[in-house]
């Protein structure tokens, strides 16, 4: 493969600030690569649309970044991936297209009581059921978090309506789960407030996975980028103002 090639960028995307949590991920395991994000803030969140509009989004977004020269796609996002991954590889199979899914496997294997928390979108869609089905345990509880996206993507993670949102939604589970599953990328940054909810839980979620699965489908296509380039982040929205907050939980 090219120099040239090799040193072009990484596309990511999700329907908002939530892939930013995945985005840490990449640049830690591969700090020489070139990174652009984009995140659809506009349409966030992406759990309450129908499978047919997240498709289509999704489309545009990787197409967008395919044109402009990206030699790699990640979907930061675990409703998007459920929904458009297959049919994104199936568009542009010479393309590495990396997704991310709930971190059933690990927590299961960890054993223990486990609830998973999920857009409304993920927990319908057939490929949840079927990791579900193949790695949930007998204690597995699922919530659907309708409305947390939103209060994520306001930038004020300490705003007591989060706490209050919780408190209703799982408050009710304190001392009865032994780890969470962070479903949705926005999540992951909401850690310590659950814990407050919960008690003392174990996360998991899928960017760090994530990330060294990248890293293999890029030595696979030898793609990874010289060591000796200094890798980038650029960061855009379909909101613009929301970049700030994008930039304050990328440098959390």
């Amino acid at each position: 493969m090219s120099e040239a090639v090799k040193s072009s960028f990484i596309g990511v995307f999700d329907s908002g600030a939530g892939g930013i949590s995945v985005l840490r991920a990449l640049v830690a395991e591969l700090p020489h690569e070139h990174f652009r994000y984009f995140g659809d803030s506009a349409h966030a969140p992406y759990g309450d649309l129908g499978e047919e509009r997240i498709r289509e989004l999704s489309v545009e977004h990787a197409t967008r970044m395919i044109n402009e020269g990206a030699k790699a796609i990640v979907i930061a996002c675990n409703t998007a991936t459920s929904a458009a991954a297959q049919y994104l590889r199936e568009m542009f199979p010479e393309l590495p297209i990396i997704g991310i899914e709930p971190a059933l496997k690990p927590a299961a294997l960890a054993g223990g009581r486990i609830l998973v928390l999920a857009t409304e979108a993920t927990v319908h869609l057939e490929k949840y059921h079927v990791l579900a089905a193949t790695y949930g345990a007998d204690d597995m509880t699922t919530v659907a978090c309708s409305g947390l996206v939103e209060l994520i993507e306001a930038g004020n993670l300490d705003d007591p309506a989060i706490e209050a949102y919780l408190q209703e939604k799982i408050g009710h589970l304190r001392g009865q789960v032994d780890s969470v599953v962070l479903g949705c990328t926005h999540y992951p940054f909401l850690k310590r407030q659950i814990s407050e909810v919960l008690g003392d839980v174990a996360f998991f979620d899928g960017a760090e996975g994530t990330a060294r699965n990248l890293r293999r489908r890029l030595v696979e296509h030898d793609l990874l980028a010289p060591e000796e380039e200094i890798g980038t982040v650029s960061l855009a929205s379909s909101i613009p103002g929301q970049v700030e907050l994008y930039q304050r939980l990328l440098n959390a």
